[in-house]
């Protein structure tokens, strides 16, 4: 079995983005990130900080932007105009969740899409569905930068994505049928969704559900996307049962060092990228 090491594919993004980072600065333009974090989440302040330390290794700047968790939502409101009308912020990263009793469907639906890098709006989601250029959801595309990295093989394949959130399980579904993959999508609904996940080539698990994928799930040969990160007794864990899938995979990734090592490098990618058209 192989395992699709999401530190080697990072680790040939950051060789791209840094001599596309350096031709940016010798046209006197740096890229610029604002990380909107609202709120009292321990995860989201950890990953914003996260964030800071990646910008700042790449050589481009990001600002975070707290606010308390008696935000309102005018505030907040407020902010993301405020981000969008300035001209050295080229994405906005929104933290999420938000703090209760702001409407966050509002909130992401003032940000101007050219500077939505998470793919968070309905216009970049829109823009997916109809096959135009955007930002997607950065999971989702990490997912197909490991598949691209690998040669691994989409046309005529039979894929099938356990879980259908906005964030990883649609947008994921869309990119792989982009390539020509025939894609089914699985559900809390979904009936006999083990037989369904047997017939993938390609199985992406994104379910939020700790070692739910077993190898009974799992066609013999089929490379395995696992995008799931669960804590359970202390340990980092995915969706799939590592250990057990791996016996009949021909291909996983592991839980960490996969999926999660290459989303934090697709958000450069898309800072980057909307840099680059802002200098055209």
């Amino acid at each position: 079995m192989k395992i699709l090491d999401g530190k080697a594919v990072a680790a040939a993004w950051r060789e791209r983005l840094l001599r596309k980072i350096t031709e940016l600065k010798q046209k006197n333009c740096v890229p610029g990130l604002a990380i909107v974090l609202a709120g009292d989440s321990k995860p989201s302040l950890m990953y914003a900080r996260f964030m800071e330390k990646v910008a700042d290794s790449y050589g481009f700047k990001a600002e975070i932007y707290r606010r308390g968790e008696e935000v309102t939502q005018q505030d907040m409101e407020d902010l993301i105009h405020q981000l969008n009308e300035d001209d050295a912020v080229h994405g906005i990263l929104m933290m999420m969740p938000l703090p209760r009793g702001i409407d966050s469907s509002r909130v992401i639906a003032c940000m101007d899409p050219d500077k939505d890098i998470d793919g968070l709006t309905s216009v970049n989601l829109g823009r997916l569905a109809a096959g135009e250029e955007g930002h997607f959801p950065c999971t989702p595309r990490a997912v197909m930068a490991i598949l691209d990295y690998y040669h691994i093989p989409l046309d005529g394949k039979r894929a099938v994505v356990l879980g259908r959130s906005k964030v990883v399980g649609r947008p994921v579904s869309l990119l792989l049928e982009a390539q020509n993959a025939t894609v089914t999508v699985c559900h809390s609904h979904t009936a006999d969704m083990e037989t369904l996940a047997g017939e993938a080539d390609i199985l992406v698990a994104a379910m939020g559900r700790p070692e739910k994928v077993t190898s009974s799930m799992v066609k013999p040969g089929a490379v395995v996307i696992d995008v799931g990160i669960n804590r359970v007794n202390g340990k980092t864990v995915g969706d799939v049962d590592f250990a057990d899938v791996s016996t009949v995979a021909g291909a996983l990734t592991p839980v960490p060092g996969g999926v999660g090592s290459v989303t934090t490098t697709m958000v450069v990618d898309a800072i980057v990228s909307e840099a680059e058209k802002r200098m055209k």
